[in-house]
């Protein structure tokens, strides 16, 4: 096999990821210092009984403190008792690995290296264009409402739309009782932004992470964080990992079969007035089997701006973030690097 090592080798239906290689390419193999280990350490994760919010006042309170402490301390928590049945869970992931599966000219219809296309398959995060490539491959759609977007998803596998139709308009009623609750333990009220983010956005990433020969040589998604309020992410194994504000370790998170993973965004750091850090997260790969992920990624409109409580601020705590919208993400990620280290986050955050 001719071995090549540049990035612009590896176009969308052309990267090692698609093609099973046997070796780690150059490009693909990151700094020594960033590596992610073989036997990484296990990260201590809140779990958070969901259920716990539908019933008396004390239970919720008590749930509400947790959910608080939980986006203080690490930015991160998993939900048991959500709410969404497992076969309607189950039911996207089998139809996600499916249509990973299909043949690559299927596949590459919706191939776009344009961040904007609502409905867009790719490889790494710019095909042929970044310093490294990421071992994954994803199909990333909008969905609601639904009537607008899912005309344009996938037809194959045959059952695509309908699974992923059902599981994503299940866990938008999800997010907006989870974003209610973290505003709750604000201070805020269950109902603020209520309205903007029901009629806001909802971008669904869909994650193939293939079996990789040398996972401790490459990652599936170098270190970042959402730009979103909140991301609500299924998986069918373990394979992300966090840092740990405590210590500055990397460690991964434990998969516990029907949870659903919790993960603050740039925006709810804003809103929170840096109250509540946006987690920095990575996806790591395993040499045996194929992971998927399903990120369904929840912010305000496209236009609309995300500012600060103003109930969070006064003397005492000044604003520290600009306002900014999913549209500034989106010019943001089109003129920067995020595998240098380039974070929206950062561009937010006002001078002293």
């Amino acid at each position: 096999m001719e071995k090549m090592d540049s990035s612009s080798s590896f176009t969308i239906g052309n990267s090692a990821q698609e093609r099973s290689w046997p070796y780690v390419p150059d490009c693909y193999v990151i700094p020594s210092s960033n590596r992610p280990s073989l036997t990484p350490e296990t990260a201590s994760v809140p779990v958070i009984d969901f259920s716990r919010l539908r019933q008396d006042a004390t239970q919720r309170a008590n749930a509400i403190k947790e959910i608080g402490n939980a986006c203080h301390q690490v930015g991160f928590f998993q939900i048991v008792n959500h709410g969404i049945c497992q076969s309607i869970l189950d039911g996207a992931l089998s139809v996600a690995s499916d249509f990973f599966k299909l043949p690559t000219e299927e596949k590459v219809k919706f191939m776009s290296n344009d961040v904007k296309k609502p409905v867009r398959y790719g490889t790494s995060l710019k095909d042929g264009d970044d310093k490294f490539q990421f071992w994954r491959v994803f199909l990333k759609h909008y969905a609601p409402p639904l009537s607008d977007w899912i005309h344009l998803w996938p037809k194959n596998p045959p059952h695509y739309r309908e699974n992923m139709g059902k599981y994503c308009k299940e866990v938008m009623k999800l997010a907006l009782e989870v974003m209610g609750a973290i505003n709750e333990s604000l201070g805020l009220g269950p109902s603020y932004l209520s309205n903007q983010m029901e009629d806001g956005m909802q971008v669904t990433a869909v994650n193939c992470y293939p079996p990789c020969p040398n996972p401790e040589l490459a990652l599936g998604l170098p270190p970042h964080s959402d730009y979103t309020c909140l991301s609500i992410v299924l998986q069918n194994l373990a394979g992300l990992e966090v840092m740990d504000k405590r210590d500055g370790k990397w460690k991964l998170i434990p998969d516990v079969h029907g949870a659903l993973q919790v993960h603050i965004g740039d925006h709810l750091e804003v809103l929170s007035n840096g109250l509540y850090k946006s987690v920095v997260h990575r996806a790591i790969l395993n040499s045996e089997r194929t992971r998927i992920s399903i990120a369904s990624l929840h912010s305000m409109g496209m236009d609309e701006k995300m500012g600060t409580a103003e109930e969070l601020v006064d003397d005492q705590h000044p604003k520290k973030y600009k306002d900014s919208s999913f549209r500034d993400f989106l010019d943001f990620l089109c003129k920067n690097d995020i595998a240098e280290g380039k974070n929206f986050i950062d561009k937010l955050k006002i001078k002293a």
